[in-house]
Order: structure tokens, then sequence, then C-alpha cells
């Protein structure tokens, strides 16, 4: 495991409680207003941060983080300056975990051997890449684990158990579980059903599980966080962004700090939530 993700879920076992992930893309809205959003991260409550590679065609995500892409493709944002992104946050914050999130084309565009370098040199943690299955492990997985880059891998809904074994096997960090089948920011699982599926997961494996997609107020972060090692809120977030741009798509004045009050009160309700039960 990256030493920043495995410390950050040690120091969160040692607390008895979950983390708060937060999930937004680079350059949405544009490249100072997302640098300013991403350090305040840490302080408003995040536990660890995906960060979004903007992407043409995300396909597997809905409408919200798709307009994020197109917004921040729009805004001049690239996979070279994504990174720089991170490097300037990791020279302020060296313990924060960092995820970057996105699919393989960007990278395989950069080059893998280039991009795996950049990443570790700007202090990227893991990567989530939603599109390349564990029979593509060579493609990627594999690279990144010898560079140091835990490869975070996605269980469905779907993912039954004779398949689970084969997702898990170059699992780095921690395991992201996708709560619902579909695109991301439509609807929210049971919680019973999270409940089912997290025990199945630690049968499976020792690393932590995170639980995301449809994760949208306090409320649904605490229950996510009475259950499972961290709550994954992106959509929501994203939506925030939108909602305080003018008619131009330009950050509003307040932006960042209604984003950040946002992932305040997000955090309060992962931090709550098992003294709370």
């Amino acid at each position: 495991m990256s030493p920043r993700i495995e410390a950050r879920f040690a120091a969160l076992a040692r607390e008895g409680r979950a983390g708060l992930v937060t999930y937004l893309t680079c350059g949405d809205p544009d490249a100072a207003t997302f640098a300013r959003l991403l350090a305040g991260l840490p302080e408003a409550g995040a536990d660890l941060v995906e960060v979004g590679m903007p992407f043409s065609d995300p396909m597997a995500d809905g409408p919200a983080i798709q307009a994020a892409s197109l917004r921040a493709l729009k805004s001049g944002m690239t996979l070279a300056r994504t990174l720089e992104t991170v490097a300037a946050f990791r020279a302020r914050d060296d313990k924060t975990p960092i995820v970057l999130m996105g699919y393989y084309n960007p990278i395989y565009r950069y080059g893998v051997a280039r991009f795996l370098a950049a990443a570790r040199k700007a202090g990227v943690d893991g990567l989530i890449i939603v599109d390349l299955p564990p029979e593509h492990d060579d493609e990627l997985c594999l690279p990144a684990l010898a560079a140091g880059v835990d490869f975070i891998r996605l269980a469905t809904p779907t993912t039954d158990d004779a398949r689970l074994p084969v997702v898990l096997q170059h699992t780095a960090g921690f395991i992201y579980y996708v709560s619902i089948a579909g695109i991301t920011g439509t609807k929210s699982a049971a919680l019973e059903r999270i409940v089912t599926a997290v025990a199945r997961l630690k049968r499976h494996s020792p690393l932590p599980v995170a639980v995301g997609f449809g994760i949208r107020t306090p409320a649904q972060a605490a229950a996510v966080a009475r259950v499972a090692d961290a709550a994954v809120v992106g959509s929501a977030l994203v939506e925030c962004v939108a909602a305080a741009l003018d008619a131009d798509g330009r950050a509003k004045p307040g932006l960042v700090e209604e984003v950040l009050a946002r992932v305040r009160a997000l955090g309060a309700g992962v931090r709550q939530a098992r003294s709370a039960a």
C-alpha cells in the first residue's frame, strides 16, 4: 500500500471512525478555483481526496461529472496540468492521500511509463481507472504497483464470488465499492445491501472498503460510515460547484466557501456516525 493511504486508514482505525473521501474534477471550473478547493479540502474534513482526470468521454459518470469534465477541458486542463496541480498541493500537504480517478485513454496517450514517473514525483498515491479490467493488468496496474502507486479496484453489486478474487488480486490501497449498478450521481443503494456487500468484501480481502455512488447528504454519509471504512462523495460536490457558476460558467464569489461548507457538513456526519450509533 501507499504509505500515505496505509497511514491514513491506520489512523482512522485508531480513532475508531470511518473516513470521508471527496471527489472533484481537476480544473473545474477553472485551474485557480480548483487549486483553492483542493487546498481547503483536508481542513474541511476530507480524509482522502480523489482528483478526477478530465476526459471527453467519461462513460461511467453521470451528467454532473460529465459536465465538470467538459468545463475543465474548456478551461485548459490537461493530464500534465493535473499532475502539476497535485504537485503544488503536495508541496504544502505531505500527509493527505491523493488518488487520481479517470480513464485509461489520456494515460495511454501520455505514455504509461512517463505518466507513472510524473505521478510518483507529483505525490500521487493511487489510481482508480474505471475502464481497465483485471484482464489488462499488464497495461497499467502492474507497472503502477511496481512504481509504488496503488491501483484501486472497483467492486460492484454484480461482482460475484467467482469474479471477486480476480478483481481483488492486484488491488492495493483500498477497495472502492460501487454501491449501485449504473452511472454516478443517479440513485442511492439501500443500506442493507451495502452492509451485506461490505461484509462479503471483508471476507475476501483485508483491505479497507470505501463505499461510493449515491451518497449525497451528511445522514447518508454517516449511515455508510457506520458499516464501511470510508464514505465517498463526488457528484454532490460537483453539483455544488455547478450551482455556484454564473451564466457564462465562471465561478461566482463564494464558490469555494460553499463547497467546503458542504464538505464540513459531510465530514461532521462521518465523524459522528459511530459515536452516535
